[in-house]
């Protein structure tokens, strides 16, 4: 037979926690985790990291969850490498390869007109396998079921992109 589960009391934690968010892990179960191992009342993130992504994920804990709403649209900073010349299904390092071909040689004037075109004001349409919300579900949720939903293109601002070439194929993107 089975004992009655005891419930875990909760307390009052308040503030800032700083987590390395480790790869394959969404933000909401490490928020989750987090809040279990804290046995802390309320708990809330400033921002959805990818699981595939890696990287500071601010958890606020009690009074500091009114802080996470202001951080939510903040500016941000990410660092990505992309392997120049492949395409997968799901447009990131964990989807099938879909098809490649040869990458022409790379010039710091290339480089320099890429910057440009990828900095400042724009519009960017939401990939499919991304944490975005629609409905409640992250839209990656959607993809992995094989399902497309309707996603509105988004404002977004790139202050500022630095590219650098680690190899033939590879080149290593920073956006503020």
């Amino acid at each position: 037979m089975n004992a009655p589960r005891t419930r875990v009391p909760r307390r009052p934690v308040h503030g800032v926690l700083l987590l390395d968010k480790p790869l394959g892990l969404s933000s909401n179960n490490a928020l989750q985790k987090c809040k279990w191992l804290l046995r802390a009342e309320k708990a809330g993130h400033t921002g959805t990291l990818d699981p595939l992504a890696t990287g500071v994920l601010p958890l606020c804990f009690g009074a500091a969850t009114k802080f996470s709403l202001l951080q939510l649209d903040a500016d941000k900073t990410y660092e990505a490498v992309a392997r120049l010349g492949v395409k997968t299904a799901t447009g990131d390092a964990e989807g099938e390869v879909i098809s490649e071909r040869a990458v022409p040689d790379i010039t710091a004037q290339r480089l320099a007109q890429v910057q440009l075109q990828f900095t400042g004001a724009m519009r960017q349409m939401p990939p499919m396998y991304s944490a975005l919300k629609k409905d409640g579900k992250a839209l990656y949720e959607y993809a992995r079921a094989g399902e497309e939903v309707e996603r509105e293109p988004r404002d977004i601002t790139v202050h500022e992109l630095k590219l650098s070439m680690a190899n033939a194929t590879d080149v290593t993107m920073v956006a503020k």
